[in-house]
């Protein structure tokens, strides 16, 4: 197979543009052995890498959301080069992504309807959402004996920082038992209070006045973070 150059200008002006024409050019430029060039196959490395620029520069930088709906939206046409098999398995991936969050979303509104039934306070607490109330919840539900106070249910979480303090120094560590899932959504309360609401931003001042870190003022304040 040999790859065939535009007809000359020439003869275009002469003879008019039309498929026969450049049909019949092309054919003699091959009888007269003009034509030696070797097409590109499209199939190589170089192809690839070419239908990976491609998609690259018109995928980059968009937003999460916004990249699966682009992605979700390509049309292969008939699978036959790199390119349309490329964009097959994007659309499939977007699409795909596209069905998990809305199986997301249906899960999350089913979460936020029954944590708000199970534990209406506790979800008016600041900072308190679905995933977070739900976490404590659990923890809860399936240590039920062991909530004696509000102590025990900070021991079942991991939240409860044991002292080691010397002399006029006051330390605490980090209590590494404990429900883990419970003591991340205890973290995650502390650390959106710590940004937006006011007097748990006071107290982190306070603290850090009196000596301690940021850190160790986190482990103490997940202790009342319930209350």
């Amino acid at each position: 197979m040999l790859e065939v150059d535009r007809p000359d200008r020439s003869v275009r002006r002469r003879r008019g543009k039309s498929g026969t024409v450049d049909a019949e050019a092309a054919a003699r430029a091959v009888l007269a052995g003009q034509a030696t060039a070797i097409p590109k196959t499209g199939s190589h490395l170089v192809e690839m890498i070419r239908c990976l620029q491609q998609f690259r520069e018109q995928l980059r930088g968009l937003p999460t959301g916004r990249l699966a709906s682009t992605a979700a939206r390509l049309r292969p046409g008939p699978i036959l080069t790199t390119e349309a098999a490329t964009k097959l398995a994007l659309r499939v991936l977007g699409q795909r992504y596209q069905t998990l969050e809305a199986e997301l979303a249906a899960v999350d509104a089913e979460l936020d309807r029954l944590t708000a039934q199970a534990a209406s306070q506790l979800r008016r607490l600041y900072g308190v959402g679905p995933e977070i109330a739900g976490a404590l919840l659990v923890a809860a539900g399936d240590n039920p004996e062991r909530l004696r106070s509000e102590a025990a249910f900070s021991m079942l979480c991991g939240a409860s920082p044991f002292p080691t303090s010397s002399g006029k120094t006051v330390r605490h560590r980090l209590n590494r038992g404990g429900n883990r899932q419970a003591n991340t959504a205890l973290y995650r309360i502390v650390v959106v209070r710590l940004r937006w609401h006011q007097p748990t931003h006071d107290y982190l001042v306070r603290r850090t006045n009196e000596g301690l870190s940021k850190r160790e003022i986190i482990r103490l304040t997940r202790t009342p973070v319930v209350r």
